[in-house]
């Protein structure tokens, strides 16, 4: 699986568990931390908590698994770091505060809406 094949599974894992304003950045372009950002905001934080294990749980039965989790125990901001993908699921606020989309402008978007479900 390419790592935009993996960015955009994970877009559709948490566009099935209801995420919103979610978006994929290619930052390969602009740094070497990796290719890409999937960035998802939940209206909690048990929702972020949630879409963080759907992730891990069905990623883990594809065979891939997270360098490393980070911020699991606030569930603010999770981070999921799969090598050449990062996750960055967020509870509204806390989007909003970072800004994550404003700091990483110069990344070009990934279309997605081929993985999320238009209700």
């Amino acid at each position: 699986m390419t790592s935009l094949e993996m960015a955009k599974k994970i877009a559709g894992i948490l566009d099935s568990k209801r995420a919103t304003d979610l978006s994929v950045l290619e930052i390969g372009k602009v740094t070497s931390l990796g290719d890409y950002f999937v960035v998802a905001s939940a209206g909690s934080t048990t929702q972020v908590k949630a879409l963080a294990d759907e992730v891990d749980m069905q990623l883990s039965k594809a065979g891939f698994e997270p360098k490393r989790i980070e911020g699991y125990q606030t569930s603010t901001w999770i981070l999921m770091d799969y090598y050449d993908v990062m996750v960055h699921i967020f509870n509204e606020e806390t989007r909003e505060f970072y800004a994550l989309d404003r700091l990483w402008a110069d990344a070009p978007r990934i279309d997605i809406s081929d993985v999320i479900v238009e209700e």
